[in-house]
């Protein structure tokens, strides 16, 4: 069998195959964060799909640090019920469930909110100049993350993933190109990872020895800021406290375009996994089979995050197992036409 339709197992959870849904917002909750039939129509559509572990777009742990209207909330003990309700259905069909949890910082995109950030520095020219938080602030801050945490673990959740990249707070903080304090949380590397070694130790208290993700972006491509191997040192303190993958993506800092093609972030993953020995997941316009097992086979990442292929096709496992010539397991109600699943040749 192909090594992304194999079982993977970490910290004794074992993934049925390779294939992660990449966290993606929908914008799609209502003011409360609340999760709606959307979601369980989305998501369920992506587990019945296949997919070995799929993760909801970003749950926020504060109200104000959402990354826009209509995104899912894990500030309040009132989202688990609705989240664990979710978490059980994508169960139900086979797959597991992440959780990624962050605080949008300067881009929070909502009306009536102070940004906050470790500096007050815009993203832009034409941005909101955010307020810099304040050193006795950060201790409630890094406790809302634990909170969350402690709800996601109520909720079900498989895996948990810290996010800290594509400019939002924790990849401000990070980042010398949106943190220049000179305080205990800025200057060099080790102080800009202060706020994310304090989070991982809340959050490991309140989730336990369970997976532990952390999403980072790898480069900020712009000249000063972090690159790949900044993250070789990043990295190596997020082992040491106990992190199980690094999921590596790239940018957000500032307003760049980036030339992408495929698999264009799949180099920061398999440096990381070479030079620090631990697991990476693979994300980057990763369009198909042949492409994701040539990422794995050549020890280049141990996971295929899928994000926009996945939009457009909820089947991308299946897909992806016709591009390798494998079988892979039929939903028992698409075998009534016998051994084919989900052929287009067939009539209704």
């Amino acid at each position: 069998m192909s090594l992304l339709l194999s079982p993977f197992e970490i910290k004794g959870l074992k993934l049925k195959n390779r294939v992660v849904m990449s966290p993606m917002c929908m914008h799609s909750a209502g003011e409360d964060g609340l999760v709606t039939d959307w979601h369980r129509v989305h998501y369920g559509a992506r587990a019945l799909g296949q997919a070995g572990l799929i993760f909801f777009e970003t749950l926020a742990v504060h109200e104000d640090g959402r990354i826009g209207q209509g995104d899912l909330g894990i500030w309040s003990d009132d989202h688990v019920s609705g989240l664990r309700g979710l978490t059980d259905l994508l169960h139900s069909l086979g797959a597991k469930v992440g959780a990624q949890i962050g605080h949008a910082g300067r881009n929070a995109d909502l009306p009536g909110v102070v940004r906050i950030a470790p500096s007050a520095i815009p993203f832009t020219p034409q941005s909101p100049v955010p307020r810099e938080i304040a050193v006795e602030e950060i201790p409630e801050l890094v406790k809302s993350f634990g909170r969350a945490a402690r709800r996601a673990r109520d909720a079900g959740f498989d895996v948990l993933e810290l996010h800290t990249a594509h400019g939002y707070l924790l990849n401000e903080f990070l980042s010398p190109l949106a943190n220049t304090r000179d305080d205990e949380y800025g200057g060099d590397a080790a102080r800009r990872y202060r706020i994310v070694r304090e989070i991982i130790e809340e959050v490991k208290r309140h989730w336990g020895d369970r997976p532990l993700f952390v999403r980072i972006s790898s480069t900020d491509y712009s000249e000063g800021g972090n690159t790949p191997d900044s993250f070789l040192e990043y990295g190596r303190w997020m082992k040491e406290q106990g992190v199980d993958l690094i999921d590596c993506s790239s940018g957000g800092i500032k307003m760049i375009k980036v030339q992408a093609y495929p698999g264009y972030q799949v180099p920061a993953a398999e440096l990381l996994r070479r030079e620090i020995g631990i697991a990476t997941g693979a994300v980057g316009l990763i369009q198909n089979g042949r492409q994701a097992e040539e990422i794995l086979q050549n020890g280049r990442a141990d996971l295929v995050f899928v994000g926009r292929q996945m939009l457009r096709d909820p089947f991308w496992v299946r897909s992806a197992a016709d591009d390798l010539k494998e079988h892979i397991e039929t939903p028992p109600p698409y075998t009534r036409y016998g051994s084919v699943w989900l052929d287009t040749r067939l009539s209704a």
